[in-house]
């Protein structure tokens, strides 16, 4: 098995929203609000930050997605 089950980029990602939710519920909790309202409060900026975290991390070299192949004369015409 030399396949990594996730990417690099994505356990980026996944870390870094656990992280955000962790840290939001635990404010949330010091803060005196109840268990299950911080858990929810930790939950909802992990799910929020997955989107954030996605778009700020720069995608691998290796998937060739942001580069574009150059046009060549001729082509448009079918």
């Amino acid at each position: 098995m030399d396949r990594s089950l996730l990417s690099m980029r994505a356990t980026l990602v996944l870390i870094a929203a656990v992280l955000a939710g962790a840290v939001v519920g635990l404010l949330s909790a010091l803060a005196g609000d109840g268990v299950a309202r911080s858990v929810l409060c930790g939950l909802a900026a992990a799910g929020g930050a997955v989107p954030l975290v996605n778009q700020v991390v720069t995608p691998d070299h290796t998937e060739g997605a942001s580069r574009r192949q150059p046009s060549r004369a001729g082509d448009d015409h079918g």
